[in-house]
């Protein structure tokens, strides 16, 4: 899983691999190890509707389940899944999620080719 955030922004992107992981109930991770030792998480999961949650060693967002299933079948696509989360004070954090278009072109080439 590739994370970018910028202000009020922040853009997910996973590959072919992680999206059937999503789909079969399991759960994406990022992780990465500061100089300090301590690890944070950065992980995606599917539940009943778009959601986030905070734990001790990271965050975690929850994509709607219909909504990445609807996207799953439309690939490949440059068109991701967009939406907000309220944030206190009245903004707003964007929520961009993707699934890598390279990827899913050479995956599923590759799914046709076997089928041939």
């Amino acid at each position: 899983m590739r994370v970018q955030q910028q202000g009020q922004s922040l853009r997910l992107r996973i590959d072919e691999a992680e999206l059937a992981t999503l789909l079969a109930g399991g759960t994406v991770e990022n992780a990465t190890r500061w100089p300090d030792g301590r690890d944070e998480r950065q992980q995606l999961a599917l539940a009943a509707r778009h959601g986030w949650r905070r734990g001790d060693d990271g965050w975690r967002i929850e994509l709607a389940d219909a909504a990445v299933r609807g996207l799953a079948a439309r690939l490949p696509s440059r068109d991701g899944l967009s939406f907000g989360l309220a944030v206190p004070g009245g903004d707003t954090l964007e929520v961009l999620f993707d699934v890598d278009v390279r990827d899913s072109v050479r995956q599923r080439r590759a799914d046709q080719a076997g089928k041939a």
